[in-house]
């Protein structure tokens, strides 16, 4: 069983082609620009079983076809790895592309947690990983955790050869200046497995649910980006002129 926060049925931005996107509950982070803050409590959700998420996926097999597949974010996904493990299980003897959308904060070298980590790579066509800070005590004051295991994450998956997409949320003041950006390309240099960079400008659409939840918003006043500001970035972390 899996804890299922919510899905989106013809999702066009969490992937490859037309994508269903299983967002699962439960998420040990705390990014101050996270837009579902409402995705953090463990306990929340619904239950559902492998077999019964499976046979909401195929409903719309028709949609996404060969070109697209299903996506499982979060929250953190790999929260609930067992489940997430199952369920590509599955989806592969189906012949669907398979997706997962991570910040990658649980992995580790140790070895009963890195079998599982070889197991769902296994039934893993491509990975999107968020790489929101380069620097490490930078990283901590903006999500409460190390990028440590992130960015030993990445290498993992370049080790493995596994299809990787970067996304990097730009937020102003945090990690939009130069050398921040520089730091982040030089790191993506050093794997191979990197098909595509996409800048995620930060918004403010998710602050709201703040205000239901009771919890302050950490970057209250903290603007949208330029367009100045995301063009540099598309320059120097896509190489985009």
């Amino acid at each position: 069983m899996g804890r299922v926060h919510s899905i989106e049925t013809f999702g066009a931005v969490d992937g490859p082609g037309i994508r269903f996107v299983v967002f699962l509950q439960g998420c040990p982070m705390r990014c101050q620009y996270c837009h579902n803050p409402d995705t953090w409590d463990f306990a929340g959700g619904k239950e559902m079983s492998v077999d019964e998420l499976v046979n909401e996926i195929t409903k719309y097999r028709h949609y996404f076809g060969d070109d697209g597949g299903v996506t499982v974010s979060g929250g953190e996904p790999l929260v609930q790895i067992d489940f997430v493990i199952e369920l590509f299980k599955v989806l592969k003897t189906e012949g669907i592309n398979t997706c997962l959308d991570t910040s990658g904060v649980l992995f580790n070298r140790k070895t009963e947690v890195l079998k599982k980590f070889d197991e769902l790579m296994s039934y893993t066509d491509l990975v999107l990983l968020d790489i929101k800070h380069i620097d490490d005590e930078k990283h901590k004051v903006l999500t409460q955790h190390s990028n440590e295991n992130i960015l030993d994450f990445a290498k993992y998956l370049d080790e493995k050869n596994i299809p990787m997409w970067v996304r990097y949320v730009l937020v102003p003041t945090i990690n939009e200046d130069e050398t921040t950006l520089i730091s982040v390309k030089n790191f993506i240099n050093t794997l191979s497995n990197v098909e595509k960079v996409e800048i995620l400008p930060y918004h403010t659409l998710g602050v709201s649910k703040y205000d239901k939840l009771g919890i302050e918003y950490a970057l209250e006043g903290v603007n949208t980006p330029t367009k100045e500001q995301i063009d540099i970035a598309n320059k120097i972390l896509k190489g985009e002129k």
